[in-house]
């Protein structure tokens, strides 16, 4: 994730964190852009940007910028991440309805088509069995 400089609201409340925001007169609008487009030049995220850009050139999207490459890139592991946190928490479910032996750090869940389907259907996402899978 992209580091994001908080500052406590009062020294009474420390886990408080509260995102301070520059003045008008001390700094331009445009400021808060150019730290954003610093970060993701030193930020690699984990969709190389080759295999982004595949994809987008196989989609008709040409990019001559690799800032926008980058930004697709890090827009994509958050909606994959979203995707798996979501199935994750539909397996948790499923496994709390369902008497196991193993309990505590032991579990282990292993991604299904089970789980990540009602994921993927949350986002729009229609998944269907091929007909000699049924």
């Amino acid at each position: 994730m992209l580091p994001v400089s908080t500052t406590l609201a009062t020294p009474m409340a420390p886990a408080t964190p509260n995102i301070s925001l520059p003045s008008q007169e001390s700094r331009p609008p445009y400021v808060p852009l150019t730290d954003f487009v610093q970060q993701l030049e030193d930020y690699a995220p984990t969709i190389p940007d080759s295999v982004t850009a595949y994809y987008l050139n196989r989609a008709g999207f040409e990019a001559t910028d690799p800032r926008i490459v980058r930004l697709i890139s890090l827009a994509s592991q958050k909606f994959i991440s979203d995707i798996a946190n979501d199935a994750l928490q539909h397996c948790k479910m499923k496994a709390s309805g369902q008497s196991s032996k193993k309990q505590g750090k032991d579990k282990k869940f292993t991604l299904t088509m089970e789980d990540l389907t009602p994921a993927l259907a949350e986002y729009g996402i229609n998944v269907k069995k091929p007909h000699y899978y049924t």
